[in-house]
């Protein structure tokens, strides 16, 4: 577990808070001596169900009800990441085409934590170059606290530079939901698409 842990810490960055959050996953740990056992990391019973108020990428206001019925894949981020959101989003993408037909029942919700930046329209044209399984929101910093609050996992804006560009350090990991909105796993940088697929086949399966 401290090995996990430890990677858990590397990937949260440098500048990111999430003390809250790796307590969580310590305490998940125990859930890993399930019989068969997952091949990613069990968080069931130890972070809240899936819920949320969020501007979607065609101008809508939806909520966590939107996707119940079909396991959903949560990942917080922004449009101008240059190498960790685009590697993660396409790693999901590569996970989703091993389903095959049953990728359609699966959701890729990819959250901007810079909404200043990222409007529905920016979002909706991002996340069409990984596939149709994947939507993007957005929100007020209201409803991106509460979410995030919830989850208890943190962001933080950087310093703008002379052309008032920024950067956002961000959690990198993946909530996975199941049909319910109940969480159920959770994938880091470490676990390769086909360790992904495997497990959610398993959730379709449920």
């Amino acid at each position: 577990m401290n090995k996990r842990l430890s990677l858990l810490l590397r990937i949260c960055g440098p500048a990111l808070v999430c003390a809250g959050l790796l307590v969580i996953l310590g305490m998940a740990g125990c859930g890993r001596t399930a019989s068969p056992p997952w091949n990613l990391l069990n968080i069931t019973g130890h972070v809240p169900a899936l819920e949320f108020t969020l501007t979607r990428d065609d101008g809508q206001s939806v909520t966590q009800k939107s996707y119940l019925g079909e396991p959903v894949l949560l990942y917080f981020g922004y449009t101008h990441c240059r190498d960790v959101c685009p590697t993660t989003l396409a790693d999901l993408a590569t996970a989703l085409r091993q389903l095959g037909p049953a990728a359609n029942q699966v959701r890729v919700l990819f959250v901007s934590v810079d909404p200043a930046r990222d409007t529905p329209a920016v979002l909706k044209s991002y996340v069409n170059h990984f596939g149709p399984w994947f939507v993007g929101l957005t929100g007020t910093q209201a409803q991106l606290a509460a979410l995030t609050q919830r989850l208890r996992v943190a962001y933080q804006l950087g310093e703008p530079d002379a052309h008032g560009d920024y950067e956002v350090y961000h959690s990198s990991v993946v909530f996975i939901f199941d049909r319910q909105g109940n969480a159920r796993l959770l994938a880091n940088q470490s676990d390769k698409p086909e360790l992904i697929a495997t497990d959610l086949k398993r959730l379709l399966a449920e």
